[in-house]
């Protein structure tokens, strides 16, 4: 009886005061732009999606995904709640986004397109670069439903040129190719990698979820990371992107894994947050709800 209150009590905040905050704020991993912060998404070509990891922490009102609003309930008493439906590991499966959780841009966008341009005529400030980028990015891509489609390059061949006014292939192939390797991204957290095997060891399944075209394989691969996952799902492979729930959807399917059984963890309160929800997993901010993996392995109950 006492369960089945609290099950009923939880329900009723979930209904009731579950709030979506704006989509803008800075990252917990900058990629050095300034101001209101966008980070890297999909292919690394360039900025593409706020970052709402500062939201949250901005807005202490906002409720955070399943474990409610912590000011009411707090982090203690939603995990305790998990406890008592799962058991002492709250959840079976983790799924993390890829661009500004799991890697970061090591330069800002705009300083690698002009310093890789200025050999191909590139004359636009760094300043010029991002807003001309900006505007192009903001357009509807009329070419495809998705922006990722395999290797994604007829979309930011576009993106290149409007963002530089230089439309030479071999520029767009340097550039293209450049974030494609270890030199354009390092890793957000030192500690991921024993985390993720203290979570694998625990019987916890891991996966990437993200917003990218091909060359998320080859990059993970030259980071040396592929191996700490079980699944990876991108959206230019599963024909979905976040915050479409296909591909949270997908990357249970991976797992084998129902989607009430796993938490996603992400800094993109609109596709990660909202997205995964949607999919019916439980979701964490990256940057307010948990600011390093070692935090996100604790909450699932597995000590590193």
């Amino acid at each position: 009886m006492a369960l089945m209150a609290s099950r009923t009590k939880l329900f009723r905040l979930l209904t009731t005061l579950t709030t979506k905050a704006p989509i803008l704020g800075s990252g917990s991993c900058s990629n050095g732009v300034k101001g209101p912060v966008r980070v890297d998404r999909g292919g690394g070509l360039g900025l593409t999606a706020y970052s709402t990891s500062a939201v949250a922490q901005q807005e202490p009102g906002v409720v955070g995904s399943r474990h409610l609003g912590l000011e009411i309930l707090g982090v203690k008493d939603y995990e305790d709640y998990r406890r008592s439906l799962y058991g002492e590991i709250t959840h079976k499966a983790l799924l993390v986004d890829a661009v500004g959780t799991l890697v970061v841009p090591s330069q800002p966008m705009a300083q690698i397109y002009r310093k890789i341009g200025e050999k191909y005529g590139v004359e636009y400030s760094e300043a010029e670069i991002l807003n001309r980028y900006r505007r192009a990015y903001e357009q509807p891509w009329g070419r495809s439903r998705l922006r990722y489609v395999n290797d994604g390059r007829p979309f930011w061949q576009y993106i290149v040129s409007s963002s530089t006014g230089c439309s030479d292939s071999q520029y767009f192939e340097e550039l293209y190719n450049y974030y494609t390797t270890n030199k354009a991204w390092h890793l957000c957290d030192p500690d991921a990698e024993k985390v993720f095997q203290a979570l694998r060891k625990a019987g916890v399944k891991v996966a990437i979820v993200s917003n990218f075209d091909t060359r998320l394989r080859p990059l993970l691969q030259d980071l040396n990371c592929e191996h700490w996952f079980d699944a990876v799902a991108v959206s230019a492979e599963v024909e979905a992107e976040k915050p479409n729930p296909t591909i949270f959807l997908k990357a249970c399917e991976l797992l084998g894994v129902k989607p009430e059984d796993a938490v996603h963890v992400g800094d993109d309160r609109r596709n990660d947050i909202w997205g995964a929800r949607d999919a019916g997993c439980d979701a964490w901010l990256w940057g307010s709800d948990v600011h390093s993996f070692k935090e996100v392995a604790q909450r699932v109950g597995v000590l590193v």
